[in-house]
């Protein structure tokens, strides 16, 4: 078998499907290949376990990786046609496995208004970006569409009395008259390195890819205390969870309280007649959330300082309207 036309295939009806994802599975006697496909994976094609070495081997060597390394986890990227590849190969059991990530450069993003908020979270958050200085948090798993909103939120706020900079891991779609700047571990540019030159750089507006760490949370503090407005992803369940996770990062609460504009919380629903639809919860922050974060807080006196609809109540409604099912959104929200 050709391994070079086997792999362009898999490739290639991933690229059919419309998968998200390409997982490259060992199995004590076979070679799983599946797709995620609206965020559900699904299994594609079984083939025989001797493929299993030669394919990963044409993997690294499509993304520059060492091929001669199998004990350590490598990441690497690259063009193919009008798509970018995301690789992450990981030592296993039965052997490396390998997902692609997909990536359609001429994907047409969504406008703001088109990303399914409600009319009261729309509000809100149109609110929250037309400031100009502070952070403002988008949360979320994995897939849960940030970077989409995100972007759609860049686009929004381009103009040319607007200098916005970016930092991602990494860039997913190049978006013009916005400088962007591709992480590179390898050779030192970090988020937070990246972060410290962008200040120089005479920014108004700035996007995080994500806050991971003390430090990157530290110069995005700064940054908003400096007038500059800052969106950033970061991990946590829900919005109002955001603050806690800053102030456990070591952020003082005071500097959160003075910085933090709002936070978006979101999740990405299958619709019973196919594709999928976003549900979100934006919160703004209040002088009396202010006050709570200031003094001895809790995420349940927070909750209490804020009004917003939730991501669950904003679920029922798709569901008493028989836009998703109940099984969907127990997958997606659980007990939530």
């Amino acid at each position: 078998m050709d391994i070079i036309k086997t792999l362009n295939q898999i490739i290639e009806d991933g690229i059919t499907e419309n998968a998200s994802d390409i997982h490259i599975e060992p199995k004590p006697d076979s070679l799983k290949i599946r797709y995620r496909i609206d965020g559900i994976l699904k299994d594609q094609l079984e083939l025989a376990k001797e493929l299993h070495p030669p394919l990963i081997s044409r993997i690294k060597i499509l993304v520059n990786l060492d091929i001669s390394e199998s004990r350590l986890p490598q990441d690497g990227r690259t063009n193919h046609e009008n798509i970018d590849l995301r690789v992450s190969i990981l030592p296993t059991l039965f052997g490396e496995k390998a997902v692609l990530r997909i990536l359609k450069r001429n994907q047409t993003l969504l406008p703001l208004h088109q990303l399914g908020m409600g009319s009261e979270e729309f509000s809100s958050y149109r609110k929250l970006i037309d400031q100009k200085g502070g952070i403002i948090l988008v949360t979320g798993p994995t897939g849960s569409g940030k970077t989409t909103t995100l972007y759609a939120t860049l686009k929004e706020l381009k103009s040319n009395e607007n200098n916005i900079i970016t930092i991602e891991d990494p860039v997913e779609y190049v978006l013009p008259e916005i400088t962007q700047i591709q992480v590179n571990n390898k050779t030192g540019l970090t988020f937070a390195r990246g972060l410290r030159s962008i200040l120089r750089q005479d920014p108004d507006i700035i996007f995080i890819g994500e806050i991971r760490d003390l430090e990157t949370a530290q110069i995005a503090i700064q940054a908003a205390l400096t007038g500059h407005l800052v969106l950033a992803t970061i991990h946590t369940n829900d919005a109002v969870s955001s603050i806690c996770r800053l102030i456990d990062m070591g952020i003082k609460n005071y500097l959160v309280s003075a910085t933090l504009l709002g936070a978006v919380s979101q999740r990405l629903l299958r619709k019973k007649e196919g594709g999928r639809i976003g549900i979100f919860e934006v919160f703004s922050i209040t002088d009396e959330t202010r006050e709570i974060i200031n003094k001895k807080y809790s995420k349940a006196n927070i909750l209490e300082s804020v009004r917003f609809t939730s991501l669950l109540q904003n679920a029922n409604k798709l569901l008493k309207d028989g836009i998703v099912d109940k099984k969907e959104l127990f997958r997606v929200l659980g007990n939530e």
